[in-house]
């Protein structure tokens, strides 16, 4: 069996998967709020007692705010500030004595939205969170990208484009600088922004830059503000207002497993034929 965490901001939510991708179990518990170590043994607690429940010890793969290091091997580029620079995959592989696979969220979003979910078999996708924060991720084939820096599509900080004079330099972001794409378009920025046009304006620009980027074969959006059904009537027609084409043909579309989607994926991170190691 494959065991998915997600690890958010206010919940972690488990997950466990059989070979087909169906799934065996499902709980979600409150995150602990500024307390790394109890976050630790959150996670284990309910690995372990999957393991106990269903009789199988699990692969397991998390999807966490923020990357993976590659130079340092510590959690970088997190929202969940508490998670910046600890060793989060050496601290639960210690804690539950078998290899772990992460990934950040909006990866394992990507992930699970290409294999099974709204953009199903699709090349090129690209998934974005418009949550607590705004993070973005990449699946290519079928399999998760991250690139040599372990931010392939985190567009959530680059600057939103297109700065009208009164956007200018925008609100400060906890990454030390302004005018985030995060900062216009996260749930707490929507909940700000009284006018729904401003914020669907917002969006079509940002996702532009990702088609004339990337070019991708599906768009998929996931999070609170992705609920908001006048996304996927009206941004798309917004959008070819700024894309550099004569076209705009590629889906926009609504994370077919919702908010339970990145816990998915983060159980895709292992092959359905793999066993946990001992």
């Amino acid at each position: 069996m494959r065991i998915g965490i997600d690890l958010g901001g206010t919940k972690i939510e488990i997950a466990v998967l059989d070979p087909g991708g169906n799934e065996r179990l499902r709980k979600r518990i409150p995150t602990p709020r500024g307390d790394y170590a109890a976050t630790v043994g959150a996670i284990a607690t309910l690995v372990n007692e999957a393991d106990r429940d269903l009789g199988e010890r699990g692969t397991v793969g998390v999807g966490t705010p923020g990357a993976l290091s590659k130079k340092t091997g510590r959690i970088k580029n997190s929202n969940s500030t508490v998670l910046i620079g600890k060793p989060l995959r050496e601290d639960l592989e210690r804690a539950l004595g078998r290899e772990i696979r992460m990934s950040n969220d909006a990866n394992c979003l990507a992930l699970s939205e290409a294999t099974d979910g709204a953009a199903r078999n699709a090349p090129v996708v690209f998934a974005a969170i418009l949550g607590t924060g705004v993070g973005g991720g990449l699946a290519i084939d079928g399999r998760v990208h991250d690139g040599p820096n372990a931010i392939a599509g985190e567009w959530g900080h680059t600057p939103l484009p297109w700065m009208r004079a009164d956007e200018a330099p925008g609100p400060p972001c906890y990454c030390g600088r302004n005018g985030c794409i995060e900062t216009f378009l996260s749930g707490p920025a929507r909940a700000r922004e009284p006018s729904l046009e401003r914020y669907l304006d917002r969006l079509a620009r940002g996702l532009a830059v990702i088609v004339d980027v990337l070019d991708p074969d599906a768009i998929v959006l996931g999070g609170g503000v992705s609920n908001v059904d006048d996304i996927y009537t009206r941004v798309p027609a917004l959008i070819r207002d700024y894309v550099f084409s004569d076209t705009f043909d590629t889906p926009l579309l609504r994370a077919a497993h919702g908010d339970s989607s990145g816990v998915r994926g983060a159980a895709m991170l292992w092959p359905a034929s793999a066993k946990a190691a001992r």
